[in-house]
């Protein structure tokens, strides 16, 4: 049987979705994510330690993206996409024979590169594809899902992390998350890539091309320029706050082993922040704006309430900032016309790690003198001075290519 041109677009897209979602669940089906900090802290790292290894993961984030990013553009990008979780596997697997500040930092190293690999290069892969099908107006809706799924697997990993926690210790998490890691390195590697390449691209004048090429159209295009500030605008601060998420909800004065359980409130708020993508796709600068000075708003009252039911506030305002980093994505991929996608991706995944250290630097600061309540509801500022240039943006001649 001869399928029609309509069934075959359909049946590269849902080929193309069922695989982006496995992955992403599985991405985040870590069970050392809920615990790791915990880890730290009962191997005895002080706050500066701890925030020390973040910067060192957001560090070496910087240095790989872009050349990262000009990679996916120059050979496969589903070759990075299965290559990156194998690394992490390797960090996870040091972190829990060996755990010490030497070990959780090389960990972290290889986390950062296993980021790296996928940043830029999944955005990059999926936006063609669906370009392909015809289907690239769909890219909203998708990735959203897709961060969805990525936050039920850390939801299924916090709902799991406690009992397996009680059940083998550390080493039985650390075991889980490697597994984790194996699985989702094969289901990336069921990806389909269509994408002609230069016979050239492997080698470095390949490679120098795509970047030369990705940093030109954002030197040239100020609507691009726009959209790769606003992603590290809306994604790097609560992105960094989520790392400190555990040591926020141990503070309300819970058990360690009700932390998980707490956590996944959390993470299922940011969970249906994913699943509105579709709907928020509508939100011009004025909602934007809106939407973060009302996340922003709520996260600084739940974090200084400090008991166990104000937690279901912190997971209100992240469900606020899921939807923002989604709609933030989505408006950079469709500025984007040429070649360099995974590049400029890469570009704004730097913009987004240097912020995010800078946030770490200040949280060690901070951390050492107040709450981690009163530190959360002073990184919810950051947000309100976004929502006030977007909201200015938006009034303004021109205001549709600014940001």
């Amino acid at each position: 049987m001869t399928l029609s041109p309509a069934r075959v677009p359909l049946t590269g897209v849902r080929r193309l979705t069922a695989t982006l979602y496995g992955y992403s669940f599985l991405d985040d089906f870590v069970l050392l994510y809920p615990v790791y900090a915990l880890l730290f802290a009962d191997t005895g790292l002080s706050v500066w330690q701890i925030s020390s290894l973040f910067v060192l993961w957001s560090l070496t984030g910087v240095l790989v993206e872009i050349p990262s990013g000009a990679w996916a553009d120059a050979v496969s990008r589903r070759m990075l996409l299965w290559l990156g979780p194998l690394l992490g596997a390797v960090g996870f697997a040091l972190w829990v024979l060996v755990p010490s500040y030497e070990a959780f930092a090389a960990g972290f190293v290889l986390w950062g590169v296993r980021g790296a690999l996928g940043s830029g290069a999944l955005e990059a892969l999926v936006y063609e594809e669906l370009d392909r099908l015809g289907a690239a107006d769909h890219y909203a809706r998708v990735m959203g899902r897709a961060q969805a799924a990525g936050l039920v697997g850390v939801v299924a990993a916090m709902g799991l992390a406690g009992p397996v926690l009680a059940f083998g210790g550390y080493p039985a998490v650390g075991l889980a998350s490697v597994l984790a890691c194996l699985l989702t390195a094969t289901v990336a590697a069921r990806f389909p890539e269509h994408r002609e390449r230069d016979t050239d691209s492997g080698g470095g004048t390949g490679w120098a091309a795509t970047l030369r090429a990705g940093l030109a159209e954002a030197r040239g295009d100020r609507s691009v320029r726009g959209a790769l500030l606003l992603v590290p605008a809306v994604t790097a601060v609560w992105g960094a706050l989520d790392e400190y998420t555990p040591l926020l909800v141990r503070d309300t004065g819970v058990a360690d082993g009700t932390v998980p359980w707490l956590l996944l409130l959390i993470w299922a708020g940011a969970t249906a922040g994913g699943l509105l993508a579709g709907a928020g796709e509508r939100l011009g600068n004025p909602g934007l704006a809106a939407l973060l000075a009302g996340s922003a708003s709520v996260l600084a009252v739940g974090a200084v309430a400090g008991t166990p039911a104000a937690v279901a506030l912190v997971a209100l305002a992240f469900a606020g900032f899921q939807l923002a980093s989604v709609l933030a994505d989505a408006r950079l991929q469709e500025r984007i016309r040429g070649t360099g996608r995974a590049t400029l991706t890469s570009v704004a995944g730097v913009g987004t790690d240097l912020t995010t250290i800078t946030v770490y630097g200040a949280y060690a600061v901070a951390g050492s003198e107040a709450s981690h309540g009163a530190v959360f509801a002073l990184f919810a500022v950051p947000y309100l001075v976004t929502a006030v240039l977007l909201g200015r943006s938006a009034g303004g001649p021109g205001a549709a290519h600014r940001l």
